[in-house]
């Protein structure tokens, strides 16, 4: 099917668009703490395991699928993209751990910050994506090879918006921030002038 991979690229979006939010559900029913995320990416750990080890190998050892010619730098290179992985999955963890201390911290609703982690985080993979993709480009048996190949210029004016993006997240993050602090200022206004008031009373 000619457009086969832009199905895979939609699936790929969907697990990882709803990731963010079922690890940030998921460490908060198992305490919201430190030990509480960890258990989290060790739940995330036997996911990968199950996913991307058994089902390799069964597929191998069934003889469905053949044993690639292996080589140290195609080893070395994949096994460097699924510590990346891995790393980024971790990272997720404990930005979801941060978000809710500072969402707490910010007087907000502890959950209200899970909305902005994605869209950075995806927002700024591509960019990252696209600026690697541009200066390297490994041929076969010589993994450092570098030169610059600009894209078109739609492309770069993609990554302009995906960053634009971005930067609309953070100020709507900040937009939150001072609609909780300006929400919370009438509500301290009161209550200082409710305790004033007794002492006025008394003669």
């Amino acid at each position: 099917m000619k457009n086969e991979w832009l199905l895979y690229v939609a699936l790929a979006g969907l697990s990882w668009g709803t990731y963010v939010p079922l690890i940030f559900y998921g460490g908060n029913e198992l305490g919201g703490k430190s030990g509480a995320r960890l258990m989290a990416i060790l739940c995330v750990g036997i996911a990968y395991f199950a996913i991307a080890v058994l089902f390799p190998l069964a597929m191998f050892l069934s003889k469905q699928e053949q044993w690639p010619a292996l080589s140290t730098t195609g080893l070395v290179f994949s096994g460097l993209a699924g510590v990346a992985g891995a790393v980024g999955a971790l990272c997720v963890i404990f930005a979801s751990k941060a978000a809710t201390q500072a969402a707490t911290e910010a007087g907000a609703n502890p959950a209200t910050y899970r909305a902005f982690i994605a869209p950075l985080i995806f927002s700024l993979a591509p960019i990252i994506n696209t600026l690697v993709s541009t200066v390297w480009h490994p041929e076969p048996g010589n993994p450092f090879h570098f030169k610059v190949e600009l894209p078109g210029w739609k492309l770069w004016v993609g990554i302009v918006l995906v960053g634009l993006g971005a930067a609309l997240v953070l100020f709507s993050k900040e937009e939150v921030e001072m609609h909780k602090k300006a929400s919370g200022k009438p509500k301290s206004a009161a209550v200082a002038s409710a305790s004033e008031s007794p002492s006025r009373l008394t003669p």
